[in-house]
């Protein structure tokens, strides 16, 4: 879950566990443990994170844990066989919650800011739960399509349909008139096969995208509005996905891949031309729709991982790291960094100033112009860099497996990181 590009679940939303204020929770633990929190606070931290968690009985570490393995139902049968809560006892904390006013200034203050600021005049909201939801839709309603692309058409987080993601962020700023040079619904052929495959009308879906900025809560009024079966979406996500493959429009995809991208390889169908025609559109890499380059990679100056710190700076510039991490976050950025002397804010400086990898090369000067034998045990270091204690080691053999339990022999953070770009943007672009 990225909060960054979307608001965490409605405060008043019971789906897991009949319990409000658990499925936001949830959407926040998920982010906090991909780092995409964005301005969110998780755990303690959060007031009404911390009700909840007293109220289930669980710790914001074992709740986090717990969100990152289980499906949203697997997880409300889960909350409810540890807390042991009476359906009296959930229908009271809700109806508390649900009820509750502004109890200081503070909070009197934030709701008369938010009404203010996102909607003048309206005198019906006056609960704490009214007041998050009114800052959540407002902060992320309106979406700038001038400023920065949509979604990678790849996701399927809104329905379990590729593309459905993209189409919310397209009728998000057509609403509100910033969809610049991107169409929507009926404009857009992507668009008008998924809304004609649900039944959906272009108006209606707009609204709903509108009203709804939260993939999730806008899948429930997807699945409200249609009936459509997983293996049918199966279906109709690979037949979508794999445009571009096969005749009769292979040979216009052709010539239009020409026209957009000089380096061809790995764009094979209309999605991967869209995520590169994005990219090149504003500028920017996308590490959403794309993995950095690999740590192996030593193009650049001839050392590892220059190559993708580059990618990383960029990505982190344009608010577009993923779930990747930047800088002091990054033991391999830190490696890098620390080989060139400098530290990573002026590195991100630097690669928003000089737009070609060459032109960074001339930038780093003589930082670069080492010995060979220097370069050498830099990357020999690099290369070899594995676990240094038994806590090191449980948490690569766990990320590996995650990945691909046959990989025991994996021991090192180069390889892992390599398999964990590849195996993940491989399931991101599954095409079902």
């Amino acid at each position: 879950m990225d909060l960054t590009r979307q608001p965490a679940r409605r405060p008043s939303n019971a789906s897991i566990a009949g319990i409000v204020g658990l499925a936001r929770m949830t959407d926040k633990a998920r982010a906090y443990n991909a780092e995409l929190l964005g301005e969110f606070k998780y755990g303690e931290d959060s007031g009404l994170d911390g009700e909840v968690l007293a109220f289930i009985n669980m710790t914001a570490a074992e709740f986090a844990q717990a969100a990152e393995e289980l499906t949203d139902a697997e997880l409300g049968d889960r909350v409810l066989e540890r807390a042991q809560l009476s359906p009296a006892e959930i229908e009271a904390f809700n109806k508390e919650h649900l009820e509750r006013e502004p109890q200081d200034e503070l909070h009197r203050r934030l709701l008369r800011e938010r009404l203010a600021r996102f909607a003048p005049g309206r005198t019906d909201i006056k609960t704490v739960f009214a007041s998050i939801e009114l800052d959540d839709w407002g902060s992320f309603r309106d979406l700038d399509l001038t400023r920065q692309p949509p979604r990678t058409p790849y996701l399927r987080t809104v329905g379990g349909v590729v593309a459905a993601a993209r189409m919310a962020d397209k009728a998000r700023a057509t609403q509100t008139g910033t969809n610049g040079a991107y169409n929507y619904g009926d404009e857009s052929g992507i668009d008008k096969q998924i809304l004609e495959f649900w039944g959906i009308g272009h108006q209606e879906f707009m609204d709903a995208a509108y009203a709804n900025p939260n993939d999730a809560e806008l899948t429930e009024w997807v699945c409200e509005h249609t009936r459509r079966t997983p293996p049918e979406i199966a279906a109709f996500n690979a037949a979508l996905a794999s445009r571009g493959l096969y005749p009769p429009v292979r040979e216009r995809f052709l010539e239009r891949r020409a026209e957009i991208c000089h380096e061809s390889d790995g764009v094979e169908t209309w999605f991967d031309l869209i995520d590169i025609d994005d990219q090149q559109s504003f500028g920017v890499v996308d590490l959403t729709r794309r993995p950095p380059r690999s740590p192996y990679d030593r193009s650049i100056g001839g050392i590892y991982a220059l190559a993708r710190l580059i990618d990383k700076g960029r990505a982190r510039n344009a608010g577009l790291l993923g779930s990747y991490w930047y800088g002091e976050d990054s033991g391999i950025d830190r490696r890098v960094l620390a080989f060139l002397e400098l530290d990573a804010a002026a590195f991100a400086a630097a690669v928003q100033e000089h737009d070609t990898d060459a032109a960074v090369v001339t930038w780093l000067g003589g930082r670069l112009d080492r010995p060979d034998a220097d370069k050498d045990d830099f990357n020999r270091t690099m290369h070899t860099a594995g676990p240094a204690n038994e806590q090191e080691r449980v948490f690569l053999r766990r990320e590996v497996a995650k990945l691909d339990p046959s990989r025991k022999e994996i021991q090192s953070w180069c390889a892992w990181m390599l398999l964990d770009d590849r195996i993940t943007f491989a399931r991101l672009k599954a095409g079902v």
